[in-house]
């Protein structure tokens, strides 16, 4: 501009749509010199822009636009819109948000296939698509040349996260999908009465949501929430009322199109970011990929996420440091994205964040719905900046719907019916206590404040309420569909994909993360300690002892003993907490289809064999050598390899009981119980079992490892069969274990 005439965008009142759509496009033309008029910003004088051969300070007047466009927009009704904040209502547009949304959000004709979130004041925008994306791409990059599906996040927060610096986000093209629900009901069997008896958990929940928007589920705990999400997913059968996907119900076929988070984060913890999600999009994408494309899919995911600087950090866990709540929560929502999914499901994104990282992951959502995805997630009670990122919300109270519409517009509609903050309140705090029927600092109609109302007579008014503005509202046009052409021709699309990774490769890759994963367990400096310690501890016991007298041969004869007892329980119990520590891990992998669950069992046993050799073979060879125990390699060879098919028996067992029960308590309990049983019946203790117990030793491993390490030591029979038998506890405790595991119910974690 030029000095001293800088264009006062903040007086006047002549800004309207029109000229909104007048000064963008002088802006995009590119003529030497650009006469801005009063009529179009609204100015005291008229201001001319002279350019010199290029367009100078171009983002710095459209961001001035955009601030006139905010402060003198008018509204339908021809008032002027003030800023306010009483209720805590925000009802200003956010144009820095409101601009890059559109790019990459095209198609080849240049129809909208995404459409943006309404602004709360029943007025939209029609700006051509090629106005949007030629001004949101000179906005970001005036050395932009090529059109790709790259859009950059600008969206930034005054006081909140913008470490993200206008971070990329690759937008590939989806099948849009238009969720609606009608009349949605669910209802569980009584636990205190009989199973014909049922409770109610959900009572007629009606909404949609569209492609590009943002629907939050929100109300107080046990509002029904998550029955209404996972009913929406698919994951959870629905008794009654009708769920359609572009207007056809749930079919198997769709599940491959939603990406469910839940609210816990269930991941290994001994991996690292990368790894967890390289190995994820190896197992998910389709078959056609090369391993390459795949990998380069999961660091464009880390990328977009912001996942960079902590791609190489351990997930960590409870014991385990790792990345933060918020890397941990957007690895989550990155395996899920990983195959592009059109609808994403949320269960309490933001649930242990601090407020902003809580905010950073709703604008990640934000981003990825704009993308022309679905998004719906449940919340508890969000922060105001959280709140009005969404564009649909459904208040939810006792499994009744108390308000159904945009976001922007629920406080203007519960001060339409009496209810209001009488401080300035956050609009979610407001909604949850009206939810949860507390009055404290809210303004009710007369009628109810006449007669002092209870919660239930307030649950039942707000119920009574929605009811009758969704009538008015013509209940079919609110849940309609406005499906672009481009739409309306991917929507008659298969909604099938390709096949994933081969059973071949899954193992493979199980089995490669396998061993990422439990090496860490197996070689801790814990267990390392404990069992070279054990072995000092037993080599100075049984120091340099031999068989030159029957009482050391005795001596040796415990010694073989204890050996065969300690590798035999210490795996056992090792084995025991596989299962249930994994299982809800496994659910969720296998609520996705991402394995085959043979797959899994097999590269879960094969994975740990090589771990499985390493400690025993330091534990053998201070033993050996410290016991004085007979100095041939092949004794030496024979005695290990005894002792790895205890390990592998053993570890069956502990695999079955741990199948056999989910619950950590019982199956320990079980195992110490056949701990006890075989070591007693191993031969040690007692030489004459009576014989209404003495099948109890041919089914015990301590029985045949020790009468195996007797004939290595003092050269009896060759014990064949004591190997035999080995072999079948071997092959018969895993089939008992995956056979259990096929019946077990993978319940996924709520």
């Amino acid at each position: 501009m030029e000095a001293g005439r800088d264009c006062e965008l903040d007086r006047g009142s002549g800004f309207d749509q029109s000229s909104f759509e007048a000064a963008t496009t002088a802006l995009r033309t590119g003529n030497k010199e650009l006469c801005v008029s009063q009529e179009i910003f609204g100015c005291c004088n008229t201001t001319c822009i002279t350019q010199h051969g290029e367009k100078k300070n171009e983002a710095g007047i459209l961001r001035k636009l955009r601030r006139s466009f905010e402060k003198k927009m008018e509204s339908p009704s021809g008032k002027m819109i003030q800023k306010t904040q009483s209720f805590g209502s925000q009802l200003l547009i956010n144009m820095d948000e409101f601009i890059p949304s559109f790019t990459g959000s095209f198609d080849k004709k240049g129809s909208i296939l995404s459409r943006a979130s309404s602004n709360g004041l029943g007025y939209s925008f029609s700006l051509a698509a090629g106005d949007i994306s030629d001004i949101a791409l000179r906005v970001q990059s005036p050395k932009h040349k090529d059109n790709t599906s790259t859009a950059k996040s600008t969206s930034t927060e005054e006081g909140g996260p913008d470490a993200d610096k206008g971070r990329k986000l690759h937008v590939d093209s989806t099948l849009p999908i238009y969720l609606k629900f009608e009349d949605v009901k669910y209802k569980v069997a009584a636990k205190s009465v009989k199973s014909s008896n049922a409770e109610y958990i959900l009572h007629g929940i009606s909404g949609s949501v569209l492609p590009g928007e943002v629907l939050a589920l929100m109300g107080p705990s046990g509002g029904g929430k998550t029955t209404l999400l996972n009913l929406l997913s698919g994951r959870v059968k629905l008794n009654s009322g009708t769920i359609t996907y572009n207007d056809q119900p749930y079919a198997k076929s769709l599940k491959r199109r939603i990406g469910y988070v839940m609210q816990d984060d269930l991941l290994f913890p001994h991996l690292t970011v990368k790894e967890t999600l390289t190995y994820a999009a190896l197992l998910r994408l389709p078959i056609t990929l090369t391993r390459n494309q795949k990998e380069e899919r999961a660091m464009d995911v880390i990328n977009e996420l912001g996942l960079e600087r902590c791609q190489d950090t351990l997930i960590g866990g409870t014991f385990v440091r790792g990345v933060s709540g918020g890397e941990r929560k957007r690895v989550c929502i990155g395996n899920e994205i990983l195959l592009n999914p059109s609808l994403l499901f949320l269960d309490e994104p933001t649930s242990g964040l601090d407020s902003t990282a809580a905010l950073r992951t709703l604008q990640m959502l934000h981003i990825i719905a704009k993308a022309g995805k679905t998004v719906v997630t449940t919340i508890h009670q969000p922060s105001s900046r959280i709140f009005n990122k969404f564009d649909k919300l459904i208040l939810l109270g006792r499994g009744s719907s108390l308000y159904f519409g945009k976001a922007s517009e629920a406080m203007m509609y519960f001060s339409s019916i009496g209810c209001a903050p009488l401080i300035a309140m956050n609009p979610a705090e407001f909604l949850i206590d009206l939810a949860n029927g507390n009055t404290n600092e809210k303004s009710l109609p007369t009628e109810l404040e006449d007669r002092g109302p209870s919660a239930v007579d307030i649950h039942e008014f707000l119920v009574e309420a929605n009811q009758i503005r969704l009538g008015k509202m013509e209940k079919a046009k609110l849940l309609s569909s406005v499906l672009t052409e481009g739409e309306s021709k991917m929507q008659r699309m298969s909604y099938s994909r390709e096949s994933k990774a081969t059973w071949c490769e899954q193992f493979l890759i199980l089995c490669r993360r396998g061993l990422k994963e439990r090496r860490h367990e197996y070689l801790s400096c814990l267990r390392v300690v404990q069992v070279i310690s054990t072995a000092i501890i037993i080599g100075l016991l049984w120091w340099q002892s031999d068989a030159s007298s029957p009482r050391r041969v005795q001596d040796q004869a415990g010694l073989l003993f204890f050996i065969s007892v300690f590798w035999a329980f210490f795996p056992m119990f090792t084995a025991v907490f596989t299962f249930p520590q994994e299982r809800a891990i496994v659910a969720k992998e296998r609520s996705v289809e991402m394995y085959k669950l043979s797959a899994y069992f097999l590269a879960r046993n094969i994975s740990d064999l090589p771990l499985d050799l390493l400690l025993p073979i330091v534990f053998l060879v201070i033993v050996y050598l410290m016991a004085g125990l007979k100095l041939r390699f092949s004794s030496f060879f024979q005695t290990m390899l005894t002792i790895f098919l205890s390990i592998v028996a053993s570890q069956g067992l502990g695999l079955s009981i741990g199948a056999a029960f989910i619950d950590v308590k019982k199956a320990t309990t079980l195992a110490s119980i056949i701990v006890m049983t075989f070591m007693l019946s191993g031969g040690f203790f007692i030489q004459k079992v009576p014989s209404m117990v003495s099948w109890i030793r041919y089914i015990s491993f301590n029985y045949h490892t020790y009468r195996l390490l007797l004939k290595i030591q003092f050269g009896c029979s060759s014990g064949v069969m004591e190997v035999g038998a080995m072999m079948v506890m071997i092959i018969g405790y895993r089939l008992l274990a995956y056979l259990l595991l096929r019946t077990m119910k993978f319940k996924t974690m709520m």
